[in-house]
């Protein structure tokens, strides 16, 4: 994958004084990604401007000829008025034609070129950001990423295209004007460049309180998606409990201090155009002032004069629309810097250089034999592959808070095991550390001899499966749900659906296996969900399942056909089961027993039982009903 906006990060205190050039040019390889768009916008803008800037001459030069002065060109010096001023207003004629065409072509590019950019930065971010870690989502906002991908995103585009292209365009327009004007009087041009200068300062000063305001409104609008997400995912919490008023004043105290922030940039935006509107005016009124005494002194012509107080409005035309465009810029520059910060969140989680393909390989080419034996029942055939071990493994999320201490276990292939204990005692997090969802903080992993690090992660979680407590579904149909995207055939779904005794209830849906559900599958029931959990692990064939209480949002009539399912497919597999309700347990080979992060027993049901351990004491209070 190539990411072209990463580059180091700024500082917090340097931030806002990072060189606005330099973050533009981060840009540019997406630009080179549509070379044939970004040349011809570019190109475009050289007729446009002569168009633009020979205007202001062909006037002056007809209002020479009208009243016979000199300056006059030797084309239409010698030929009748009438004649002359035709051929000026032809050609005048002409520019408006060029201009208008090519500018309505040259913005169809441009917002064309912006579309195509902004769509490759947003798939570039999107790959990154699902490539991120686990514990980088649990810390981000969900509403905070959204506006880093369409609000930022779209800031991004219009950098590129309405505001990077045009501000080009506007520069050339001010650089040829210019060069006319100094052309024809120097003296009247000197007077406004030199009123230029104060200008610019005046609106580079804008532009950075600008940037700032900007960057500060951002983060509130991230604040208020996150708060707009978090209210809508939880809604049957906020409507139990009465939360709407409570959630709602929140809600209205983010959204006053965005539009805060908001007027802020408007305030400064605003101050932009009034100074370029009155400096415009004194513009033209210096012109009339100097050009009068040049007039008077016989030192210019009318036709020159005229010229030039259309220069001067033309002069400040590019000006205006580049501090607009600039605005536009600088909101982008500040997207840049947000959606950069995200773009340098590093991958964690990596595949080495050179992954163990071919051992992986081997083993599912033998997982194979080992489906067809289950299809012929021949269980003569001894379990080779699946075993799992944990080789003095310490974990923990942040710093030297460990939620795991020491485990050093072997779990052989084949074998059924169990993960008890309180809340918190580190089930769920070893079975992150087995998926490669974190890394052990020391200590590895092996799964049938390799260390998991030196496989790639997708042979990895193909090589096991994982049934959790709440099944996540798609939007999609059924049968979507299940091959989640692999090229499995409709009779491969449907055959694993029959395995999981899915299909009954499938059948039963409006449209089969094509009944669309819709996001988190919330048009079905949560034991529902389940059963599509169960076929899609069954479809994948895994030498190694995980179950995490994933019979726990079963009735008792589902669970008991799911658990003939499950059976089956527990066959000649290792298996790993959490559960919470020790009854459901008592016929797995191993039960380990966590706490605090550490294995504290282990053994069958019958054998801790009579210890008379930590595991026995759950177990006669869950007897007890405690």
């Amino acid at each position: 994958m190539s990411i072209y906006l990463k580059n180091k990060k700024p500082s917090e205190n340097n931030r806002r004084n990072n060189n606005d050039w330099r973050l533009f040019l981060r840009l540019l390889p997406y630009g080179r990604r549509n070379n044939k768009l970004l040349t011809w916008s570019m190109l475009l803008l050289i007729p446009i401007g002569i168009a633009n800037s020979v205007q202001p001459l062909l006037i002056g030069q007809a209002v020479s000829l009208i009243r016979q002065e000199p300056g006059v060109y030797e084309f239409i010096k010698n030929r009748p008025i009438t004649e002359g001023l035709n051929i000026l207003q032809g050609l005048f004629l002409l520019t408006i034609i060029v201009k208008l065409s090519l500018t309505g072509y040259q913005g169809f590019l441009v917002q064309k070129l912006g579309q195509k950019i902004t769509s490759n930065i947003r798939q570039d971010l999107f790959i990154h950001v699902t490539s991120l870690a686990i514990n980088f989502f649990e810390r981000t906002p969900v509403g905070k990423l959204i506006t880093r991908l369409i609000n930022d995103v779209e800031s991004l585009g219009d950098v590129f295209a309405t505001g990077a292209v045009s501000i080009f365009a506007d520069i050339f327009s001010m650089l040829l004007i210019i060069g006319f004007m100094f052309s024809i009087q120097w003296q009247l041009a000197g007077i406004l460049i030199f009123i230029l200068i104060p200008v610019a300062w005046l609106i580079i000063y804008f532009q950075k309180e600008f940037r700032k305001a900007t960057y500060k409104s951002r983060e509130e609008l991230s604040k208020l998606n996150s708060q707009l997400q978090e209210n809508i995912v939880g809604i049957d919490v906020v409507q139990l409990f009465r939360r709407e008023n409570f959630n709602s004043e929140l809600f209205r105290n983010s959204n006053q201090k965005y539009v805060k922030e908001v007027d802020i940039t408007i305030w400064y935006d605003s101050a932009v155009s009034a100074t370029l509107e009155w400096v415009g005016l004194i513009a033209i009124a210096g012109v009339l002032w100097i050009g009068g005494v040049l007039l008077l002194e016989n030192n210019l012509t009318f036709g020159i004069l005229s010229a030039f107080v259309l220069y001067a409005q033309k002069l400040f035309v590019p000006l205006q629309n580049f501090a607009e465009k600039f605005t536009t810029i600088q909101s982008g520059l500040t997207a840049i810097e947000r959606v950069n910060n995200l773009l340098e969140e590093p991958i964690e989680i990596k595949d080495m250089a050179n992954p163990r393909f071919s051992i992986l390989d081997n083993q599912f080419g033998y997982i194979d034999e080992i489906i067809n034996d289950l299809e012929t029942q021949n269980f003569n055939t001894p379990i080779e592959l699946g075993e799992i071990k944990f080789e003095n493994v310490w974990f923990a999320y942040k710093d030297d808070d460990y939620v795991l201490r020491n485990l050093d276990f072997t779990i052989h292939p084949g074998e059924k095991i169990a993960l008890v204990g309180p809340t918190g005692a580190g089930k769920s997090s070893v079975i992150r550390l087995l998926c490669r969802l974190y890394e052990p903080t020391q200590g590895r992993i092996l799964i049938d001899g390799i260390d998991i690090r030196e496989i790639p992660q997708a042979e990895l979680r193909r090589y096991m499966a994982v049934i959790l407590q709440e099944a996540f579904l798609f939007a999609g149909d059924v049968k979507s749900n299940i091959a989640l995207g692999d090229s499995y055939s409709f009779e491969e779904i449907e055959q694993a659906a029959i395995k999981t005794n899915v299909a009954d209830f499938i059948q039963q849906l409006p449209q089969g296996y094509d009944t669309e559900l819709r996001a988190r599958g919330t048009n079905i029931s949560s034991g529902q969900k389940q059963l599509l959990a169960f076929a899609r692990a069954a479809i994948r064939n895994p030498q190694i399942l995980v179950l995490d209480e994933a019979t726990a949002n079963l009735d008792v009539s589902t669970e008991a056909l799911v658990q003939q399912a499950l059976n089956q497919l527990l066959t000649r597999r290792t298996a790993i089961i959490i559960a919470h309700r020790l009854s459901t347990i008592r016929n797995v080979g191993r039960i380990f027993v966590l706490k605090r992060g550490e294995l504290i027993e282990q053994g069958s049901h019958d054998q801790l039982i009579a210890q008379g351990g930590f595991y026995s004491t759950l177990h006669n209070l869950q007897m007890l009903g405690i």
